[in-house]
């Protein structure tokens, strides 16, 4: 099933997304706004990953695919919690020619919609390195409400920084992306989007 917003289209991951997924993966300046571990990863890696991935139901990924410019980004749900009713979110616009053209809103609100009135959640959570402004700004501007911290939790450039801990509850969702979701269902039936090849 594809996951339609207004300016992006959230689609399985295939092997055709290798190249992009890849030069990603690899690219220290997008890894190195992420949490976690990151090491250099083949193409022979990479690929296994993406055939033997399927969406499960306690890990969906998404390609972000913009019309014209194919995939651009991926999106996240990780770590269902179908008894609490809660998951991991994550967002990543790779294509650095895509940035700040609305697409990481539109892909969180699309998210967020499918998170909330399709599986039914009641919370996301996610965490963001404190350097990473872009990605706070874009959480709190869509009704992210921050929660907590982890001080000295990532290392990076040769120092500790702390994991600034964001949530989003299903009642804020309905205060504030529904409003951005609805407006993305109308505009998406006024004019209707093509998906990209492939």
């Amino acid at each position: 099933m594809n996951i339609a917003g207004t300016r992006v289209m959230l689609r399985a991951i295939e092997i055709i997304d290798l190249e992009p997924v890849h030069r990603w993966a690899n690219d220290p300046e997008i890894q190195g706004q992420l949490g976690g571990w990151h090491f250099p990863l083949s193409k022979t890696s990479l690929a296994t990953w993406i055939q033997s991935f399927r969406h499960d139901s306690c890990d969906q990924r998404f390609i972000i695919d913009a019309p014209g410019a194919g995939p651009i980004g991926i999106a996240t749900l990780t770590q269902i919690n179908w008894k609490d009713r809660n998951a991991f979110e994550g967002i990543l616009i790779g294509e650095p020619g895509e940035r700040r053209k609305g697409h990481a809103t539109d892909a969180l609100a699309a998210l967020s919609r499918y998170a909330f009135e399709e599986l039914g959640l009641e919370r996301l959570d996610t965490t963001i390195v404190e350097f990473n402004d872009a990605s706070l700004k874009l959480h709190e501007d869509c009704g992210w409400v921050r929660e907590g911290r982890k001080e000295r939790a990532v290392f990076r450039k040769n120092r500790f920084w702390t994991n600034v801990l964001l949530g989003m509850t299903r009642s804020s969702y309905e205060l504030s992306l529904k409003g951005v979701a609805e407006r993305v269902t109308r505009e998406r039936n006024a004019v209707p989007m093509r998906n990209s090849p492939g």
